[in-house]
C-alpha cells in the first residue's frame, strides 16, 4: 500500500512538472540564491533557473534583494513573459499587486467609503493610490460642480467611494462625488431656512463670500454681511475665518446646481431695530431735518435713526413742497405716529403736534 502512496504521490509531482507554464500564470518559485542585486529562483516546469532583479522583487525597490527574500523562501511571482535566455521573465512586484487586486473583491458592493492619496492628474479626470492600488477618479466625480482646474488637488488625501472594479484589468474606478451626494442629502435632511450654524469662509469674491457648511458651499452676498455698508469684502471677512450664518434659501437652479444662500448680519441684533424699539407711537421727540423728498422730509432722530414727515404732516395750511416750511439743518419737534419695525419705518408729524398743542393751550384759557 505504501509503495501504490509513493508512486501515486510520484506521479502526481511529475504532472505538475510537465504543466505548461503560460504569460499572467501565477506560480511558485523557490530562492536558490540571493546577492544585493538579485534573487535566482528555481520555477517548476522550468528547465533553467531565473532571475528576479530587486526591483521586481518589492516596491520601492530595496537597497538589496537580501533584504526581501533567502535562500529556500518559496515566493509567489507572476509570469510576465516566455521566451527569452532563462525560458521565462518573473516578477513579485506584480504578483503582489495582483493578489492586492483581488483582495479587493466585493468593495463596489460593501459601498464603504476609503481615503485615496491623490498623485496626479492626467486626461479625464485624477490618479489616486487607494488599499495599496493604483485608481482614477474622474473628472465629474471629484466635486459636485465641475471643476476646471484638478491640479489642486494633487497631494490631498480624499475620502471616496469605490464605484467600478476590475481586477483582471487592474482598474479601480473612484467617486468622491457620490459620496458629497450622501452627505448633502443627510445636511439637507437636518437643516432648514432661518437656521443659524457655523461655518467656514473659504472663497473671497468682489460680490461676496463662499462659506463651507459642513462640506456645502453656501453664498453669503455682500449686502449681507454686515449691518453697516461693506465696500471691500475683505473688510469683514478673512479666508479661513470662522464665522456664524444664518441659512436665508435653499434652491435648486434650472441647471440642477443647489444654491444656498447665507448671511452673516441676520446673525447679529439689527441697530436699527434696537434704537428704533426706544420709541412709541405718542412719543414727542426732537431732531435734526436731514432730507426733503416730493413726498415728505426725513428727520435724524438719532444717529443711525431716522424718520419720515409726510407731506401732509409737515403743516397744518396745505403745502406743495417740504421746502415751504422746512430746510435742511432746521431743528424740529415732532410727534411719533407710529414705529414700524418690520418694514422699518418710523412716521412722524409736526402737524399732529400742533395741534395737541393748540388744544392744550385752548383748555388752559378756558
Amino acid at each position: 500500500m505504501s509503495e501504490e502512496m509513493n508512486s501515486m504521490e510520484a506521479w502526481l509531482a511529475a504532472e505538475d512538472s510537465m504543466k505548461e507554464i503560460h504569460e499572467r500564470d501565477l506560480v511558485k518559485a523557490t530562492v536558490v540564491a540571493v546577492n544585493d542585486n538579485e534573487a535566482i529562483v528555481n520555477i517548476q516546469g522550468n528547465k533553467n533557473d531565473v532571475p528576479i532583479a530587486k526591483s521586481e522583487l518589492a516596491e520601492p525597490a530595496p537597497e538589496s534583494a537580501k533584504d526581501i527574500v533567502k535562500v529556500d523562501d518559496v515566493i509567489e511571482v507572476l509570469v510576465v513573459a516566455k521566451g527569452g535566455e532563462n525560458g521565462l521573465t518573473v516578477s513579485k512586484v506584480k504578483a503582489d499587486r495582483l493578489a492586492s487586486w483581488k483582495e479587493l473583491d466585493g468593495i463596489v458592493e460593501k459601498a464603504e467609503p476609503i481615503e485615496a492619496e491623490i498623485t496626479q492628474v492626467v486626461k479625464g479626470g485624477l490618479v489616486a493610490r487607494a488599499l495599496g492600488v493604483r485608481a482614477f477618479i474622474p473628472a465629474s466625480q471629484i466635486e459636485l460642480n465641475f471643476v476646471k482646474d484638478l491640479s489642486k488637488y494633487v497631494g490631498q488625501t480624499v475620502k471616496v467611494l469605490p464605484i467600478e472594479l476590475d481586477p483582471s484589468k487592474q482598474r479601480l474606478v473612484l467617486s468622491r462625488r457620490q459620496l458629497l451626494e450622501t452627505e448633502l442629502k443627510s445636511w439637507l435632511e437636518n437643516v432648514q431656512e432661518g437656521d443659524i450654524v457655523k461655518g467656514t469662509v473659504k472663497r473671497l469674491v468682489s460680490y461676496g463670500a463662499f462659506i463651507d457648511i459642513g462640506g456645502i458651499d453656501g453664498l453669503v452676498h455682500i449686502s449681507d454681511f454686515s449691518w453697516n455698508r461693506v465696500k471691500d469684502p475683505t473688510d469683514v471677512l478673512q479666508e479661513g475665518q470662522e464665522v456664524d450664518v444664518k441659512i436665508k434659501s435653499i434652491a435648486t437652479s434650472e441647471d440642477g446646481k443647489l444654491r444656498i444662500s447665507l448671511s452673516v448680519k441676520d446673525t447679529m441684533p439689527d441697530p436699527w431695530v434696537q434704537k428704533a424699539e426706544k420709541y412709541h407711537a405718542g412719543d414727542v421727540i426732537s431732531g435734526e431735518i436731514v432730507g426733503l423728498k416730493a413726498f415728505g422730509a426725513f428727520m435724524r432722530i438719532e444717529q443711525g435713526l431716522d424718520g419720515l414727515i409726510p407731506m401732509g404732516e409737515l403743516a397744518e395750511r396745505r403745502i406743495k413742497t417740504a421746502d415751504e416750511v422746512v430746510a435742511i439743518g432746521d431743528k424740529v419737534t415732532v410727534k411719533v405716529l407710529n414705529v414700524d419695525i418690520e418694514r422699518k419705518r418710523i412716521s412722524l408729524s409736526i402737524k399732529q403736534l400742533n395741534e395737541a398743542n393748540e388744544g392744550a393751550d385752548a383748555e388752559e384759557a378756558e
